[in-house]
């Protein structure tokens, strides 16, 4: 037990974890969040690790998929994201998908009774001084503009900033089953809720086109004054999809592969759109990948279009928010920390990481670096074969500054493996990845060799990636 205490600003998946590794290994935290007191137009409340926008944590394949081993990394540190993962998890066709609200309250009741942990309410405004202690900054993208100020000021950089789109949720009783119908794609997963996950809408040729005509000519936000767009990829609304082509979604969230119309099984849909369950009672589903900046008034004209929501009622419209994040290459040192403040640490996606699981995974290495910097034992550097270790390379130094991005984990940040090309070779290839990144990270966590029957367990346990 120690007198020393960790601050940590911001209590989303990255704080909330950075928070629960400090507490498990001796180290009082204090988490600093600002809701309800302030709030903003994404969250709708006070809870830590809300879900503002998809509830799912993408695949759990630790074998074949990055975040899936992400998944196995965070697991073995005994993170409290995945615990509270685990335990609220919904059928999704072989990815982790969570009751949000189950999910989200978890995390706070157990760092709440938590006898080291600490939550203040109210909004921090300013950086802290060097004699102020330690501290992690781990605001999100939705930093208020006061810090995010005070954080300017400190680099000297100027704003970076992607806009990051949220998809709507809708009624489940307001889908028409006699048109939509039940399926993951392929028929995923080893039980028949894992196989009938995902709501699928059909759409004619004729359907999709008239689709995407009214959904280039819908009202859109309009953006502030001296904002620019600059979407990130992998979260792109539906509308820029459509702008770039007119096919572009009909070969990404509303492919039609792997799928058959129960219905009308001999009618090959000319595309689909997918719904996922958002809530452990099922009545609730949103609309996978249809993150949009429609206005509202549009949206439910536009996606009433679709077949099978031509009735379908709203319990959340998409939006669209202002995301920002350091250029972590050249401000952040191997241990998260600024440079020009070495007792302030940034995790989750301020440092240029995107996606609900790498944001609580850097959120885990910042608080296990800070803790053990106070406790005078320093950990070694974070193994780059790693999951964790591949991407914190790459916000703190494996990036190309002039052009750093958000990044979602993947084997592209991975220091490369030789196998034979091909499909079997790339199985071969991102299964020793996977190998390797787990002897690694044992090391690191100083846990013993895994035994036949740890081994046996681990391949039972196994799932599937998303498709």
């Amino acid at each position: 037990m120690t007198d020393k205490r960790i601050h940590i600003v911001g209590g989303g998946m990255a704080g909330s974890e950075a928070a629960w590794q400090a507490v498990n290994l001796g180290i009082p935290v204090t988490i600093h969040e600002m809701r309800p007191q302030v709030e903003t137009f994404a969250h709708r409340t006070g809870n830590l690790a809300e879900m503002v926008c998809s509830n799912s944590f993408r695949s759990d394949d630790d074998e074949q998929n990055a975040v899936g081993l992400l998944h196995w990394e965070m697991r073995q540190a005994g993170g409290l994201i995945m615990e509270m993962a685990d335990a609220h998890q919904l059928p999704a066709g072989g990815a982790l998908a969570v009751d949000r609200d189950a999910f989200s309250q978890g995390v706070t009741d157990r760092l709440r009774a938590h006898p080291l942990v600490t939550v203040e309410a109210g909004e921090i405004d300013r950086l802290p001084d060097a004699d102020d202690g330690q501290w992690i900054i781990a605001t999100g993208p939705l930093t208020s503009g006061a810090l995010a100020s005070a954080i300017r000021a400190e680099t000297g950089q100027d704003s970076l900033a992607f806009f990051d789109a949220i998809a709507p949720i809708v009624y489940a009783d307001s889908i028409d089953m006699d048109i939509a119908w039940l399926q993951s794609r392929y028929d995923k997963g080893d039980t028949e809720e894992e196989r009938t996950a995902y709501i699928n809408c059909p759409m004619t040729k004729a359907e999709h086109e008239a689709f995407i005509d009214a959904l280039l000519a819908a009202d859109k936000a309009e953006f502030h004054e001296g904002e620019t767009a600059g979407y990130f990829d992998g979260c792109l609304p539906i509308e820029v999809m459509a702008e770039r082509g007119r096919e572009t979604l009909r070969h990404g969230p509303m492919k039609p592969i792997g799928l058959t119309n129960a219905h009308k099984p001999d009618e090959k849909a000319y595309a689909v759109v997918q719904l996922r369950r958002d809530n452990a009672l099922g009545t609730l589903y949103n609309i996978v990948g249809f993150q949009t900046k429609m206005k509202y008034g549009a949206q439910t004209e536009v996606f009433r279009m679709i077949p099978g929501l031509q009735n379908a009622r709203f319990a959340r419209l998409g939006g669209i928010h202002r995301n920002t994040f350091l250029n972590s290459p050249t401000l952040l040192d191997d241990q998260m920390r600024l440079r020009s403040r070495p007792n302030l640490r940034f995790a989750g996606q301020i440092t240029g990481v995107e996606g609900y699981v790498e944001s609580a995974a850097m959120g885990l290495l910042a608080g296990r670096l800070a803790t053990q910097e106070l406790l005078g034992d320093p950990l070694p550097p974070v193994p780059a074969d790693t999951a964790m270790g591949a991407l914190l390379t790459h916000i703190t130094g494996g990036a190309e500054a002039k052009t750093f991005q958000p990044m979602n984990v993947n084997f592209g940040l991975f220091r490369p493996i030789d196998a034979k090309g091909g499909r079997r070779g790339r199985r071969d290839r991102y299964k020793a990845y996977t190998d390797r990144a787990k002897t690694a990270w044992r090391e690191w966590l100083g846990l013993p060799e895994p035994t036949v029957s740890d081994i046996a367990a681990d391949a039972g346990a196994e799932t599937p990636s998303e498709a």
